[in-house]
């Protein structure tokens, strides 16, 4: 069945500003010492507190100090990379949630800050298409129904992400991405998150595998848009203070035919820039 344009403008339209996402469990971030060593000798914990307060305090980076860590246009291959203005990005006061503890997802997936960063900056990664523009008239003309939708999805093949880098004082970046695994655990059932010209119905989620940084987490969050099934990935890893989130969309997985890998050119190219 082919792809409803409405749907493709709708769609195209999300991830041009700032990408869709959902949730799920988390993945990465052990713990070294191999648990909380409950009913131990208390010589563990006593040792790791003396650590904790001999380190010290996180301090956020500045908003000009993001900018400079951000990815810039050349450093991932066969992307392209723009800079998300404020006023391009929704807020997070235009998304509402139908379940509270939902909230931190339901931001993640739309690009908005978790929690209470001490400077963001984001920006907009999309692949080059795959392959060529869509076909001309002529072609069309004799391709049939079936062919022309796949020509279609084949020309949307590329995935639009959303990069975002948030900074926190103090134990800011853990706690966000804290945040985000308890609600990826409670919400599991499912959630509806309403922003300005999208509403958008979290069906599924499903656990994905991400590496690198201190603590690392990542899901596919699969969506009902007025009935048309869109996958959605979201990836988090934290390296310190600073929590660098991946909100990606491929095009042609809105005709629900087509399944797309995390963006780990993407992702791997930004976290060589966070060190």
């Amino acid at each position: 069945m082919p792809m409803r344009p409405a749907l493709v403008r709708r769609t195209a339209l999300a991830a041009s500003a700032v990408c869709l996402a959902l949730l799920a469990t988390a993945c990465g971030g052990s713990d070294p010492d191999g648990g909380s060593d409950k009913g131990g000798d208390g010589t563990k914990a006593g040792k790791a507190d003396e650590k904790a307060a001999a380190q010290p305090a996180v301090k956020a980076k500045t908003a000009a100090e993001l900018d400079e860590l951000a990815l810039a246009e050349g450093d991932v291959k066969d992307h392209e990379i723009q800079k998300v203005g404020a006023g391009e990005a929704p807020d997070s006061g235009d998304i509402k949630v139908d379940k509270a503890g939902c909230e931190p997802l339901a931001h993640a997936m739309t690009g908005v800050r978790v929690g209470e960063p001490a400077a963001t900056a984001q920006r907009g990664v999309s692949q080059k298409a795959k392959k060529p523009a869509e076909p001309s008239l002529d072609e069309l003309a004799e391709m049939t129904e079936e062919e022309i939708a796949e020509a279609f999805i084949g020309a949307l093949d590329m995935t639009m992400t959303t990069v975002s880098l948030s900074s926190y004082d103090g134990a800011g970046a853990e706690q966000a991405l804290a945040d985000l695994r308890t609600a990826a655990t409670d919400c599991g059932g499912g959630f509806t998150s309403t922003a300005p010209r999208d509403k958008r119905k979290v069906t599924g989620i499903t656990e994905e595998k991400v590496t690198g940084g201190e603590e690392s987490a990542a899901w596919t969050l699969t969506t009902d848009m007025e009935g048309d099934v869109v996958s959605v990935k979201l990836a988090v890893v934290r390296q310190g203070g600073t929590l660098a989130s991946f909100v990606s969309l491929n095009l042609a997985s809105a005709s629900g035919k087509k399944d797309y890998p995390l963006p780990t050119a993407v992702i791997d190219a930004q976290l060589a820039k966070l060190g």
